[in-house]
């Protein structure tokens, strides 16, 4: 019988990532899940990604301690306000203080060191380019760099084994994710997605993750299962006009 494929996974905690690791699990891949303490402003996508992780079925899960708080330069490392109520149709292309800096780029660089020493090929990441705030770190071109990268600085990619890196999401809006996670099974009551959560896990429903969450489920017509500080899962959120 053949042994299952080993890939990594990155998971966060959130919508995004639960559904990405559920992906790859439903492909047929034996996922190691990793996750990271990186100074962020609260510890709750972590419970979150432990949730996820022992609900979907893992090999292993780690959480690496890596620290960007020195750094600053983000609302999510530092006492920086989290912007609430933004428009995020307007098309502006401003980047959101909410960026952490090269996040993304560390993140796959931990995963890459990771997959070589499993010998796995495969690295599985949850970004999107259609309904996100614009970070630099989730377009497909900076996927494809990564790549090329990868098989120039890795002794697996020197020797004729390059890394893939899967990026099942990223041309899917956010309605078209959370349809494809209740597809696959994913409870998606386990996640949390809000970057000012309350002290309790719950989502401000204000930030621009929560309003792209609350705006996929709307889209879906079913009601977020997350919990919200005013209960905002339970009510309609306009459908946007790109729809």
């Amino acid at each position: 019988m053949l042994q299952s494929p080993s890939a990594v996974v990155l998971l966060s905690g959130g919508l995004d990532s639960a559904t990405t690791l559920a992906f790859a699990v439903a492909e047929g891949y034996q996922a190691h899940a990793l996750s990271f303490r990186y100074g962020q402003r609260h510890a709750v996508e972590l419970e979150a990604a432990r949730r996820v992780a022992g609900a979907i079925g893992v090999a292993r899960h780690l959480v690496v301690d890596i620290d960007l708080r020195p750094f600053g330069g983000s609302a999510l490392t530092s006492d920086l306000p989290v912007p609430k109520d933004r428009a995020l149709d307007t098309g502006s292309g401003e980047i959101p203080v909410t960026y952490v800096p090269a996040r993304n780029t560390i993140f796959l660089s931990y995963a890459l060191a990771w997959a070589e020493v499993l010998g796995a090929a495969d690295i599985f990441l949850g970004v999107n380019a259609l309904d996100y705030s614009g970070y630099p770190d989730c377009r497909p071109e900076y996927i494809i760099a990564f790549e090329t990268m990868a098989r120039l600085a890795t002794k697996a990619g020197v020797e004729g084994r390059p890394l893939r890196i899967h990026t099942p999401l990223i041309t899917l809006t956010k309605r078209e994710i959370i349809a494809r996670g209740l597809a696959l099974g994913v409870d998606y009551s386990l996640t949390r997605s809000c970057y000012d959560p309350g002290p309790g896990g719950e989502g401000c429903g204000h930030c621009d993750s929560c309003q792209l969450r609350l705006r996929g489920f709307a889209e879906n017509v079913i009601a977020d299962p997350a919990p919200y500080q005013d209960n905002r899962s339970q009510f309609p959120v306009p459908r946007s006009p790109a729809g």
